[in-house]
């Protein structure tokens, strides 16, 4: 235990909690730092720093489950907010499901060094940081005559915690996580403002890209959406550009959870070990990624994450199932939630699937829209750009795209080698056949 002192509170917060009434309790203690810089205008306009500690507690007693959380850390305040919070819980709905998880659960070795801590953060200086934003947008506004404004920023934060279960787990973490980036807005005739973003994140602050590549890549891709149109409404072949993937990903991740099984909410209910996808698509959870934004031994209940396969060639082969739905459906908790979620990638990048294409269109962002995660039903509107003969031919922009989650996956045709390295979700990008487009 590397935070002695922080470990010594939360289990005498613990053993006290059990002392005023309480069966069972979960405690978790933490503190985190975030700093932000932000250049518009060339002109610094936004210096934020908090600091913030807190101490939660999930308690259980008579079969009663209640959560609380106070960020006074003096034991004398925190013996009242205890005996209170114990009492008040006596007056809830019993819940027969309510207990702490199963200790079998609890991961067995917590060593690995999953690089998620930069030791170099507490050496990083403001003055360095407000160097970097306007180094940033100092590259965005000198890539065109074309543009109309220019907002960079940088961010970095760290977090620390540790987490005391009263049937014996015993857990901590600690990370830190770099932003930079930049926003841009163009200038488009009589057509419009057409505006984009590139921003990186990274848990070691020496692996962050260049302030030039951020700025330039921003303004680039701003530029790129001059010129946007609808086109005729029709089927066409998609590609959606691997930073946007996850929208329509979570159109599957969503359904998995034990809590919309349970609740009937999810179109993937009894379709555990069936066909949901095209076999090009094989979704990976791997909690042990180096660097990884959600790298971890447990989860927020302190259960054992693992790496898990949770569809496999299009099989869906796991739910998220966390301990309180995982009870009520009889089923053993491996999580509630994903971690860095990978693909099985394929072997084209970007530009050669783009080639590859005769008539389709390459999504870069997804506007508005929503999915209904019961029926499968989804419409999104798209942003992206019009290929023709393998090239990329004019912006495109207020189009929809349609269609049901049943069947949708399995018009999946092709992955991309070009996992976001931005991101847990490390998608790639994503080809899909004969795909619906409303325009004009």
């Amino acid at each position: 235990m590397k935070n002695k002192s922080k470990a010594d509170l939360a289990q005498w917060a613990m053993e006290y909690t059990i002392k005023c009434g309480a069966d069972e309790v979960a405690v978790s203690l933490s503190n985190s730092r975030e700093i932000e810089i932000e250049f518009r205008e060339q002109k610094l306009e936004k210096v934020k720093e908090s600091t913030q500690n807190a101490l939660s507690l999930n308690i259980y007693t008579q079969k009663r489950f209640s959560s609380h959380s106070t960020n006074d850390l003096r034991k004398d305040a925190l013996k009242s907010f205890i005996e209170e919070a114990v009492a008040s819980t006596k007056y809830l709905t019993a819940d027969e499901f309510r207990t702490l998880p199963d200790p079998k659960l609890y991961p067995k070795d917590m060593e690995k060094d999953l690089h998620i801590f930069d030791n170099g953060y507490d050496k990083i200086e403001s003055p360095d940081r407000v160097k970097i934003a306007q180094a940033i947008e100092a590259a965005a506004m000198a890539q065109s005559d074309q543009i109309i404004s220019t907002t960079a920023g940088y961010s970095d934060g760290m977090y620390e915690s540790v987490k005391v279960h009263s049937n014996g787990f015993l857990g901590e973490s600690r990370s830190t996580s770099f932003w930079a980036g930049a926003e841009a807005t163009v200038k488009d005739g009589d057509s419009g403002r057409p505006a984009d973003w590139f921003y990186a994140g990274v848990r070691y602050h020496a692996d962050l890209p260049s302030p030039a590549a951020l700025g330039q890549e921003a303004v680039k891709r701003a530029l790129r959406k001059v010129g946007q149109r609808k086109i005729n409404s029709g089927r066409y072949t998609m590609i959606v550009e691997n930073r946007s993937a996850a929208r329509l990903l979570n159109m599957l991740i969503s359904p998995m959870s034990a809590r919309s099984i349970q609740q009937k909410r999810s179109f993937l209910d009894g379709m555990l070990d069936q066909k949901i996808a095209s076999d090009k698509l094989t979704i990976i959870d791997d909690p042990f990624v180096e660097k990884g934004f959600s790298s971890r031994f447990f989860d927020s209940e302190g259960i054992a994450t693992r790496h898990r396969v949770i569809i496999e060639k299009g099989v869906l082969r796991q739910y998220l199932i966390d301990n309180y739905y995982g009870r009520k459906l009889g089923l053993e908790p491996n999580s509630g939630s994903a971690t860095n979620v990978m693909l099985d990638y394929g072997d084209q990048s970007l530009d050669e699937l783009i080639k590859g294409v005769d008539k389709g269109i390459l999504v870069t962002s997804f506007i508005g829209g929503n999915s209904n995660s019961t029926t499968g039903d989804f419409s999104f509107g798209i942003v992206g750009q019009f290929i023709e003969n393998g090239t990329l031919v004019h912006a495109v922009n207020e189009m929809n795209i349609s269609g049901n989650g049943k069947s949708f996956f399995n018009q999946l045709s092709a992955v991309g080698n070009d996992p976001y390295p931005y991101s847990s979700w490390r998608m790639a990008s994503l080809q899909f056949d004969d795909v619906e487009f409303s325009g004009l």
